[in-house]
């Protein structure tokens, strides 16, 4: 059985939660999200938070309940303090700005790299060379902080290219005479 399953997802003050069937809706200080729980999940809201049950014995209840917590737990912690990723560009020549709602990159490509940023998500670039990808939903915030990632990942030899703050990049040997 499941460990985090079975802990309750608790409510802080300034935070909503409407459940309604399997609909839940957060609403708090930074906005609104909203899932749907599958069929097999049970929820209930008490005193002490927001609980989750599987609904029969089957294999896919015990693995869906535990996962709808976390995304719950995401949802409650997205709409009070939300979510940040940071990127930082590394070589020469290399670098970011933003141009209305695209993001504009010079990558060492012979084209300039346009990305649109998606509903929901704030992005920031600070001195050309640190990207802030910032929103409510973990997910996106992820995905997006992936696909910018995606442009440029950081090569091997010399560590060039788009990666996450603090992300050791494992640099091989070159060549030798």
């Amino acid at each position: 059985m499941s460990r985090i399953g079975k802990n309750p997802v608790a409510v802080p003050d300034g935070v909503t939660v409407d459940i309604n069937g399997q609909d839940i809706k957060v609403k708090g200080s930074k906005g609104e999200l909203a899932i749907i729980v599958h069929d097999e999940v049970a929820v209930t809201k008490d005193d002490d938070g927001i609980k989750f049950a599987p609904k029969s014995k089957s294999r896919l209840a015990k693995t869906l309940y535990p996962t709808t917590r976390t995304l719950v737990n995401n949802m409650v912690v997205g709409v009070t303090e939300g979510y940040k990723k940071e990127l930082e560009i590394h070589g020469v020549g290399l670098r970011a700005n933003m141009q209305g709602n695209t993001l504009v990159m010079q990558l060492g490509y012979s084209h300039e790299v346009r990305f649109d940023i998606p509903q929901g998500v704030t992005v920031a670039v600070e001195n050309q060379t640190e990207i802030a990808v910032e929103g409510i939903d973990k997910q996106l915030v992820g995905e997006t902080a992936a696909k910018i990632r995606d442009f440029k990942r950081p090569e091997p030899y010399k560590g060039k290219g788009i990666r996450y703050k603090g992300e050791y990049i494992l640099k091989k040997e070159g060549k030798k005479k």
